[in-house]
């Protein structure tokens, strides 16, 4: 391509009123879908699902595929959206793979802006490659040509009796088939009933946790609580360090000593997950185990550490070596 033509395409594709029509609602579709995550009321309405299902399964792939297929002849509508799909599927994955080894990990607001910052891009490269192409040959979704298609099946007036009927009786079915769809989003069947507990390392992965640091030093983990269990929840947190050892000769482990290191609530919603930092602070060499307790009804403090395990929602723990200081 000559330099004149690459730079008058470049020109053109930053034009915002040469943007296509269907890149232009693939932009406004996804800033309709920041809205129902972010804004309140939104986020916590069926909204939320209804419009990031497309961002995450649908629009990556298809702005992909406008990046790479910017001739209509390259591919033809079928397989276009097929394509979509299946890239979508594997592009989504692949970002969050690597947002697992960078300092942010796998959250909302990382893999939202991932995937924002991706679309952008694939975005403004699909503009520039229809530009340089010649506008008889460029891909355009052929919105007219389908709406007239519409109206020419369903409301042909040269039609027989029984053909209007039968268009009609199809198109009542796709408006039920519609109405289904968005009443299963928007009144989802109770399903199983559960919670998230996890921790991660001090950099939000699941990896380069403390296990081996002097006695007396901070150590730092975040602790995620996760609730499906369709009602708010105020859960209780126990930390315990522990002395524990085995027994080869019985087979079993046996708790020496045990000291509470802490005890905080955190109240979750339905369906969301709570992150934060949390910080402990062994003193005793003794201690070769922490362990991280999750209740929604804690037990008396008379219970002992083998039984506030065992009553326990979740539990998580980390074999650690304390060593001394001096």
């Amino acid at each position: 391509m000559p330099p004149d033509a690459s730079a008058d395409a470049l020109i053109t594709a930053l034009n915002p009123r040469a943007i296509p029509r269907d890149l232009a609602i693939i932009y406004a579709w996804i800033l309709v879908t920041l809205a129902s995550i972010y804004l309140p009321v939104f986020n916590t309405s069926f909204l939320r699902v209804l419009f990031a299902l497309p961002f995450i399964l649908f629009i990556p792939g298809y702005l992909l595929i406008a990046a790479l297929f910017p001739r209509s002849d390259d591919l033809d509508g079928i397989e276009r959206v097929a394509l979509s799909f299946g890239l979508s599927i594997a592009v989504v994955p692949l970002i969050g793979l690597a947002l697992n080894y960078t300092p942010w990990g796998i959250r909302l607001d990382p893999i939202v802006a991932s995937l924002l910052i991706f679309s952008a891009a694939m975005g403004l490269i699909a503009q520039y490659r229809r530009s340089a192409v010649p506008a008889g040959e460029r891909f355009v979704v052929p919105f007219g040509e389908a709406a007239a298609a519409v109206r020419g099946e369903f409301f042909n007036k040269d039609a027989s009796r029984l053909d209007r009927v039968l268009s009609i009786v199809l198109l009542a079915s796709i408006l039920v088939a519609v109405a289904t769809t968005v009443y299963v989003i928007a009144v989802p069947k109770e399903g199983e009933k559960f919670t998230e507990f996890y921790i991660l390392g001090s950099k939000g992965m699941a990896a380069d946790y403390p296990t081996d640091f002097a006695a007396g030093t901070a150590q730092t983990v975040i602790i995620g609580v996760g609730n499906h269990e369709y009602r708010n929840v105020t859960y209780t947190v126990e930390t315990l360090g522990l002395n524990q050892v085995f027994d080869e000769t019985t087979n079993e482990s046996a708790i020496l000593s045990s000291t509470l290191l802490d005890r905080f609530t955190v109240t979750v919603p339905h369906n969301e997950t709570v992150e934060q930092p949390y910080t402990f602070t062994l003193t005793d060499p003794a201690v070769n185990r922490v362990e991280f307790l999750l209740y929604e009804n804690p037990p008396a403090d008379s219970v002992t550490a083998a039984e506030r395990i065992n009553e326990s929602y979740r539990d998580l723990h980390l074999w650690v070596r304390v060593r001394p200081t001096g």
